[in-house]
């Protein structure tokens, strides 16, 4: 054989393998997100909803709510282009602790997660670091992209359970 018949191959098995994975995350269960708004200025609260869905029994180890910025930097090197990731912030809250979700669970729960801003000590907030206030000010004044999302996720043992949602914050108000 040659390398194209193994390359169609390869690309059949890890088609497979995620198509395998996202059915059997499904069977288990799903987490339905809700948010009213998507755009927030540092400092307000982000409010929403979600709805945890059972199908079969799932032994959980936390159930969390996130909210996540991450700078993406887009360059092009040799004429390809060419991108890179890097979390500069993570605020998660634990809803709950170890448990077992029975078969046939469906509960519908509330949320609230600050988004930080940089000049304001927030006790609902972690604390914000020199270095990421200095990120999160430099991001509303550079080209480089600043990507924020809120996340539910159900941490249980064999597959998690996520839903996640972009967000926008108004970093010209930094």
């Amino acid at each position: 054989m040659d390398g194209t018949v193994w390359f169609l191959i390869v690309i059949a098995v890890v088609a497979l393998a995620a198509i395998g994975y996202g059915m059997a995350r499904r069977a288990r269960g799903s987490i339905e997100l809700t948010l009213p708004d998507a755009a927030f200025d540092p400092g307000e609260a982000i409010r929403g909803t979600f709805v945890l869905h059972a199908k079969k029994p799932i032994e959980g180890e936390r159930l969390v709510v996130s909210l996540t910025a991450t700078e993406v930097t887009e360059t092009t090197e040799d004429g390809k282009p060419r991108s890179h990731a890097k979390q500069v912030f993570r605020d998660e809250r634990v809803l709950d602790e170890a448990r077992v979700y029975a078969a046939g669970t469906r509960e519908t729960r509330e949320f609230e997660v600050g988004v930080p801003d940089p000049d304001l000590p927030d006790a609902s907030a972690p604390p914000i670091g020199g270095a990421a206030r200095s990120a999160l000010k430099a991001m509303s004044r550079s080209k480089t992209q600043l990507r924020w999302r809120l996340e539910v996720r159900l941490v249980a043992k064999g597959i998690d359970l996520v839903a996640s949602r972009p967000v926008s914050v108004n970093l010209q108000k930094l």
